[in-house]
């Protein structure tokens, strides 16, 4: 049996773009235990209300983040919110340090995809929307779609 070597999208977190300004993505393994990996093939998981702090000593740790019991475990399966470590490198864990600790920043998940049979996480360095950015990216978004549904009509 062979690997895809395309990404596999397993969970998205949608509501990120809305709430978000992406500054920059990086890519992060994750640690998982158990059954985790067969109840995130089966989208079983959720990154809503997720979101990532970097400790002082150097640990990335995905928190709030949900992954549904598998159904065909044992008993002893694992909890579904608990936290999960990031695998990054040094220099990338650094620079995400520095740049929590600036005010207005924040590390959040936007998805979980499979890359040659692992699971990795996509994580964005994101300033929060006001109210009225929301409003405004609404409305370029709808005269977009205009602009575009008057082109196809010619």
């Amino acid at each position: 049996m062979s690997k895809k070597n395309s990404d596999t999208e397993l969970v998205s977190n949608r509501r990120a773009s809305h709430d978000y300004e992406i500054l920059d993505t990086y890519e992060a393994g994750i640690i998982l235990v158990g059954t985790e990996i067969k109840s995130l093939r089966n989208h079983g998981g959720s990154l809503q209300d997720a979101y990532i702090l970097v400790s002082v000593a150097g640990d990335v740790i995905l928190k709030n983040s949900s992954i549904a019991p598998y159904r065909f475990g044992t008993t002893f399966g694992h909890a579904e919110r608990r936290e999960r470590k990031l695998l990054l490198h040094k220099r990338e864990i650094a620079k995400l340090q520095s740049l929590s600790a600036e005010k207005g920043l924040a590390l959040i998940p936007l998805s979980m995809y499979l890359k040659n049979g692992y699971v990795k996480v996509k994580l964005a360095v994101a300033r929060g929307k006001r109210s009225y950015d929301k409003r405004a990216a609404l409305k370029e978004k709808e005269h977009k779609k205009a602009i575009d549904r008057a082109m196809k009509e010619q």
